[in-house]
């Protein structure tokens, strides 16, 4: 674990492995660990930076209005921070959206854009959720039980509750473990969230973008898919069955091989054996 001075801020952040840079930002109420299914396979090819952003993990967490689009700019000066000029970015649901951002803002800092259960712009459907998810952090006291009695449910198929119980505490237990994310952090980003509208700057994405959605993801569904595919010039999608929010639990082996595939396709072969950190 490092840490490392942005925009006034202490932002904590791991790195792992060797070659090219790839940043992977978290989503809503997770912190750098929570790919930590992918960086196992990912280290092998790509130098893997995974960050806590502003109000989550054990990064610094201001008071003030979070935003997406703030998120991106705190990404795009922690990688100037680190010393690194153009990275592969991936995110998902919160991390895609911010992986937009950064994409669309900072397009010459972006070698290739993975976004993963992403949305172009939070809708009334998606609104709703998070407002439910709020009250529940509010009534429990607990962002982490929260994210176990009120999100799993909207991130995995049933079938994975059913077969496999023991995947799913086991997956409980990992987010107890991990630093816990203050109420109002959690409102701050949450909010964010549900402000969310990037829609009108992808056409200023120049990055090959690939796109996955989980077959049975209703949170950010295949709905999503139009406004990128058209807004985006150099698009990939792949659709993970038999997966709902959250492929890269569900779907791990299949998931880590077709995202690698992707990299690797605009990767320079040459590695990079050094970055700040």
């Amino acid at each position: 674990m490092s840490k490392i001075k942005v925009n006034g801020l202490n932002f904590n952040y791991e790195q792992q492995g060797t070659g090219e840079p790839l940043i992977l930002i978290p989503y809503l109420t997770g912190d750098n660990a929570c790919y930590a299914f992918q960086v196992a396979d990912y280290a092998k090819h790509f130098t893997c930076i995974s960050l806590d952003l502003r109000g989550s993990g054990e990064t610094d967490k201001p008071s003030g209005l979070h935003s997406t689009e703030l998120y991106a700019d705190d990404v795009s000066s922690f990688m100037q921070a680190i010393g690194v000029e153009r990275a592969h970015v991936m995110g998902l649901s919160l991390g895609a959206a911010i992986g937009l951002w950064l994409a669309s803002k900072y397009p010459g800092k972006v070698k290739t854009l993975s976004v993963h259960s992403p949305f172009t712009k939070t809708d009334l459907f998606m609104n709703r959720i998070l407002e439910g998810w709020q009250l529940m952090a509010q009534a429990l006291g607990s962002v982490q039980e929260m994210t176990i009695l009120g999100i799993f449910p909207w991130c995995f198929t049933p079938e994975l509750f059913i077969k496999q119980p023991d995947y799913i505490e086991s997956l409980s237990a990992f987010v107890r473990s991990r630093p816990v994310q203050p109420l109002e952090a959690f409102r701050q980003q949450a909010n964010a969230v549900m402000n969310h509208d990037v829609e009108s700057q992808l056409n200023r994405i120049t990055a090959p973008t690939l796109m996955t959605f989980g077959q049975y993801d209703q949170i950010t569904s295949v709905r999503f898919a139009e406004p990128l595919k058209g807004n985006i010039p150099n698009t990939e999608m792949i659709v993970f069955g038999d997966a709902a929010h959250t492929p890269i639990y569900e779907q791990v082996a299949e998931f880590n091989e077709r995202t690698i595939a992707f990299m690797q396709t605009h990767s320079d072969k040459t590695k990079v054996s050094s970055i700040t950190g």
